[in-house]
């Protein structure tokens, strides 16, 4: 285990490392990634202190990768609303259609009716 110093240059950790403090004296580490979850010795207290298991570049991407999950399924959600309007649209332009021909239906039986009954008074 490195201690990562008090140095005021900052030089960030390759992904495969992770970074913490003890969780005693806040002590800064950097150690490989295949320590995660282990509990090691501090070097300044002495004291035993746990390599988390989550770093923090994982819990970004976690966290992106959730905001973007979650903008998909607001644009389907979107989308969804928009197909099930159109949907109803349709639906209602179906019932006025089939009420149309229904009418049609009516008119032509009653007309056939009529016409019928003209063709037997001239007989």
């Amino acid at each position: 285990m490195q201690s990562a110093g008090s140095s005021t240059t900052s030089v960030p950790a390759p992904s495969s490392d992770i970074v913490f403090a003890c969780s005693n004296c806040a002590t800064s580490y950097v150690v490989d990634a295949a320590a995660a979850g282990m509990t090691v010795n501090c070097q300044k207290c002495g004291k035993p202190t746990t390599v988390p298991k989550a770093t923090l570049v994982a819990a970004a991407e976690n966290a992106v990768r959730i905001s973007d999950l979650q903008h998909q399924l607001k644009e389907n959600e979107s989308q969804r609303t928009e197909i099930t309007s159109y949907i109803n649209q349709l639906s209602i332009q179906l019932h006025r259609w089939q009420l149309r021909l229904q009418s049609l239906n009516e008119r032509q039986q009653k007309l056939e009716t009529e016409l019928a009954a003209a063709r037997g008074n001239n007989s």
